[in-house]
């Protein structure tokens, strides 16, 4: 019992000198630049949402964060080469929730949401059903257009994702399943490339987000059908959302936000969440993004934390009742 006592009382004094420990140490960080993971392709919307925040969250800190691009399988190896570099506040990753309720839900990635510490969200992209050059020339209307021609024909027409696991693929299976409807999927290594696939006529049809597709949008080569949303895109007033199309089900905003591994001190997050979160809300980046077909957004760690939970549930569903697998 003595000695038992003896270890709590050490455990105790230990405390306050570790709290002190890492106090100090945020309060010196960053003293060397900082990495922000993208675990997308270069110039996909993770990408470019990405390099507008970190400038301007870096020039808060005065020092520089580094975006690395490291896309594949979903996103998911981005996020687990982030939660493997040592936990000293210089790795973080800004990802969608494509790698955090995705990928968990298609198959076995190595790291558990309990893994991984939630520091903020940065952006919300309205994801829009956009359909390319195909179906452009075929003057669709509508989103009751484009399910009429997929039922008439079965498994024809094809639909394009930045990967098996991410939001375009699961929000164009929750739209095949609400509309009753059959499309083959093709997966490319991100978003960029599957609006290049629509702009080539590789692919028919995509959900993706407003940002990667806008400027192609403006000049006609592409067309916006509905806007899978709970409310009309700013940058798009005359095109109805899915809601107003009749598939009130079918909503998948992307939310984009910055994580960290556990074992990153509190105190560094917290000092990085608010340079983040002055970023975002500074009046520059807001215009910028909304430019982009962004919302700049900010959250709690907790609020971020239950929105993925809340995103995890909701995949899972769409993952089962769809029966997908992995590609």
């Amino acid at each position: 019992m003595t000695r038992i006592l003896k270890f709590v009382a050490l455990c105790m004094a230990a405390a306050p000198l570790s709290m002190a420990m890492q106090a100090a140490h945020a309060e010196s960080w960053p003293t060397k630049p900082i990495r922000l993971v993208v675990p997308y392709a270069a110039g996909g919307p993770g990408d470019v949402i990405a390099r507008l925040v970190a400038r301007k969250a870096g020039e808060g800190l005065q020092q520089t964060i580094l975006v690395d691009n490291k896309g594949g399988a979903g996103g998911s190896i981005g996020v687990d080469l982030m939660l493997k570099a040592p936990p000293d506040g210089y790795t973080f990753a800004l990802t969608a929730q494509g790698p955090l309720a995705g990928m968990p839900n298609l198959t076995k990635v190595p790291y558990a949401l309990a893994d991984i510490q939630f520091v903020t969200t940065v952006a919300r992209g309205p994801a829009v059903i956009v359909v390319g050059k195909n179906l452009v020339a075929k003057n669709l209307v509508d989103l009751a257009d484009l399910i009429k021609l997929a039922k008439a024909a079965p498994g024809k027409l094809n639909y394009g994702s930045a990967g098996p696991g991410t939001t375009p693929h699961i929000g164009a299976e929750l739209l095949k399943l609400e509309a009753g409807i059959d499309m083959t999927h093709v997966p490319y290594k991100g978003a960029a490339p599957a609006v290049t696939g629509l702009l080539g006529g590789e692919i028919d049809v995509a959900m993706v987000d407003l940002l990667v597709v806008l400027p192609h949008v403006a000049s006609g080569a592409l067309k916006v059908l509905a806007v899978a949303s709970p409310s009309r895109a700013p940058q798009l007033p005359d095109v109805p959302t899915t809601r107003e199309a009749g598939l009130p089900g079918v909503v998948m905003d992307t939310a984009y936000g910055v994580i960290a591994a556990s074992g990153v001190p509190v105190a560094v997050q917290q000092k990085f969440r608010d340079a983040l979160v002055a970023a975002v809300q500074s009046s520059d980046v807001k215009e910028q993004l909304s430019r982009q077909g962004v919302i700049a957004t900010a959250s709690t760690s907790q609020e971020y934390k239950a929105m993925v939970q809340a995103e995890f549930d909701k995949w899972r569903r769409v993952v089962t009742q769809a029966k997908i697998t992995l590609e």
